[in-house]
């Protein structure tokens, strides 16, 4: 992942993941994808024990991550990926659809997640770099 950022419905940017946050795409040749996005400045807990951990911190640890895994299909004539999820952080989007706009171009990947799917009017853009094996 090279960026992460979103546009809220009144047209403000943010950076929840921010300027620089850590991710990885992968995606096997039958379709089967897992996805990580963390921000790298998430405070550790205090307790050392995640099963103690105070209610902010709980709060930080889940809003500066997002993580899924199912499938994805690829309609190059739509320019759309289709991900199928079926495991999730955030527990809504399991069992669901998504599709999302695409760019391919050099190696970089950038897609939009609908503000249908943050449920709050936000669209997040995922910039990635193809990184060949």
């Amino acid at each position: 992942m090279t960026s992460a950022y979103e546009i809220l419905a009144d047209g403000t940017r943010t950076t929840n993941y921010g300027e620089h946050p850590n991710g990885l795409l992968m995606v096997d040749k039958n379709g089967r994808y897992s996805l990580q996005i963390f921000r790298p400045d998430r405070p550790k807990f205090v307790a050392g024990d995640k099963t103690r951990g105070t209610p902010q911190e709980y709060r930080e640890a889940v809003l500066g991550s997002s993580t899924h895994t199912g499938r994805v299909v690829v309609d190059p004539v739509k320019s759309q990926l289709t991900f199928k999820i079926d495991s999730a952080s955030y527990p809504n989007w399991e069992g669901v659809q998504q599709v999302r706009d695409y760019t391919f171009k050099d190696g970089v990947l950038i897609y939009s997640v609908p503000a249908t799917a943050s449920g709050n009017g936000t669209v997040a853009y995922s910039i990635w770099q193809h990184q060949p094996q």
